[in-house]
């Protein structure tokens, strides 16, 4: 071999190898620089609500170049030319939409996912418009998108390929489930929950958990909403640090609002669906205890529990609920349901639907807006004042249960390597630091430990209970042959809780500073064919939901 030839192979060797190495070096370069929030925490202790009087914005456990490094190369590589392109085909449209742009190959489940990646790693990692929103990526989503793209379906009424994100207080057997607290930081379980089991079996694409209130926000006392030690405070995309998330499903609500993926899935108790998804301007279901499965899911209450889709509309919204149902015969809540929900969309009509108006929500004039628009379209309006009746012991409720349900959790559900079995054992963890651990304190747990109801008293807490919830609802329902009830927000959620009645929210509109509001529908237990159905006319009517200013780009 020639010498000039032997030096020329060295040079491409050489060069080579410094290319590669310089590469591995960029990299590896932080993605993401902890900076000093003080003067932010400082302007937050003026704000007119005490709940947003953050005490930190940063997680101070959460690394998020470890978060964001793995699959930061193939991000990088999906240029902002192609990311332009597929704005129109994507962004706030409906899953028949993005399947029908796919079908007609404009797009692949690969790009579809890397055009969400890229929008989470364009403003996750900017400190100016970080939502604090992503706890943890799948780092095999692209690999799984491909194999999606490699054996495509044709129905766009699937959730096939679809990126979808999930609170995470639900369990993923390749990412941790934190609840959003340190003592359950490496928690990593063995088995997906039964409803994440559920969409993976429809071909849906897990691409990664999201922020939530830690511990589904019974846990700290007037603490922020959205706020965890794992996720740090989870900010509204409407107005960060000027409005509140919602909770305790703020993830879902603040990623689903911003278009970080196609949806979400969250937990709710009394409100932490409904809440977020109104404060978010998106669609959120609290299904009839039973539809969905909660096994897999670190609890609070078995009587109350439940999971639910949160989308940008309604059609997609039942879309997830079709992939999610299914008989779970872990849960001794589950049942079978034989509805097709997308079908209630297909048929949907307001005309001739009776709908209840809480008269003392009058005073709200976007309300008063929006029922007249309803009434313009065919709806009948019947105004009524509920019941009275009491959610006495309703905390007791959720005490008790909580105690009981958390060490099953825990035996069942958590990895060999976390080392605490009850709620007395976490509290103590969290006094090893409490500054890190639990800067609001740990109130609501404090509660629960201080609760000595017996279990006579129990018994009968939850009959009250139910029997008021049901009369709330059910009275006005049968006395005015209602098809739902109108409220706000999470206004009744409680009353809908105990009552075990479903709910719908809808984008409805916005106040005058810009913060959402979304108009709940509440209907008989298992009536989500009708939620669905007046759900898919109403949002037609009032066509509210806009998307935030500064994630339109």
């Amino acid at each position: 071999m020639k010498i000039s030839t032997i030096l020329f192979i060295s040079f491409i060797l050489f060069f080579s190898f410094n290319f590669t190495k310089s590469q591995a070096q960029e990299d590896k370069k932080p993605l993401w620089d902890a900076y000093d929030e003080s003067a932010e925490i400082q302007n937050q202790q003026s704000h007119a609500n005490p709940r947003m009087r953050y005490q930190l914005i940063q997680s101070k456990f959460l690394d998020k170049n470890k978060v964001f490094q793995e699959l930061a190369p193939a991000v990088s590589a999906f240029s902002q030319e192609r990311y332009q392109q597929l704005k129109p085909y994507i962004l706030e449209k409906d899953i028949p939409s993005i399947q029908q742009a796919i079908s007609e190959g404009i797009f692949t489940y690969e790009e579809l996912t890397l055009f969400y990646l890229k929008r989470i790693y364009n403003y996750e990692l900017d400190k100016e418009k970080s939502l604090h929103t992503i706890i943890a990526l799948n780092p095999n989503v692209l690999k799984e998108a491909r194999e999606r793209d490699k054996n495509k379906i044709n129905n766009n009424y699937s959730v096939y390929g679809m990126p979808i994100v999930l609170k995470d207080n639900i369990d993923t057997k390749n990412m941790n489930t934190t609840a959003g607290a340190k003592v359950l930081e490496e928690n990593t379980p063995l088995r997906d929950a039964f409803i994440v089991s559920q969409l993976k079996n429809k071909g849906a694409l897990i691409l990664g958990k999201v922020n939530l209130s830690e511990w589904a926000y019974y846990f700290c006392q007037g603490c922020p909403l959205g706020y965890s030690a794992i996720g740090g405070q989870t900010l509204n995309p409407y107005g960060r640090k000027q409005f509140e998330t919602g909770g305790s499903s703020a993830g879902s609500g603040t990623a689903t609002a911003a278009n970080y993926a196609v949806a979400a899935v969250g937990t709710e108790t009394a409100g932490s669906i409904i809440s977020p998804s109104a404060q978010n301007s998106i669609v959120g279901l609290k299904p009839t205890i039973g539809i969905l499965s909660r096994t897999g899911i670190v609890p609070i209450s078995h009587t109350l529990d439940t999971p639910g889709p949160m989308t940008k509309n309604v059609v997609d919204n039942a879309i997830m609920l079709n992939a999610m149902v299914g008989k779970d015969k872990n849960d001794t809540s589950s049942i079978l349901v034989s509805e097709n929900y997308i079908d209630a969309i297909k048929n949907a009509s307001i005309k001739g639907k009776r709908l209840g108006v809480i008269k003392s929500l009058r005073s709200d004039s976007i309300y008063i807006e929006t029922i007249n628009k309803l009434k313009s379209a065919g709806a009948e309006i019947i105004e009524f004042t509920p019941p009275e009746t009491s959610l006495d012991g309703f905390l007791t409720l959720l005490n008790l249960e909580m105690k009981e349900d958390l060490p099953k959790y825990l035996k069942k559900h958590a990895s060999k390597n976390i080392q605490v079995s009850n709620l007395e054992e976490v509290m103590t963890f969290n006094k090893k630091d409490s500054v890190k651990y639990m800067p609001y304190n740990q109130g609501i747990f404090d509660g629960i430990m201080a609760d000595t109801t017996s279990t006579k008293a129990f018994r009968k807490i939850k009959k009250e209970l139910y029997e008021n919830g049901t009369a709330f609802f059910q009275e006005p329902i049968k006395e005015h042959n209602l098809d739902a009830i109108l409220s706000i927000n999470n206004y009744h959620s409680a009353e809908a809780a105990v009552g075990l009645h479903p709910c719908l929210t809808i984008p409805m509109g916005y106040k005058k500073n810009g913060e959402p509001i979304g108009l709940t529908l509440i209907a008989s237990p298992l009536s989500e064919v009708t939620l669905y159905s007046i759900g898919a006319s109403v949002e037609k009517i009032l066509n509210s939901r806009k998307m935030p200013d500064l994630f339109a780009h």
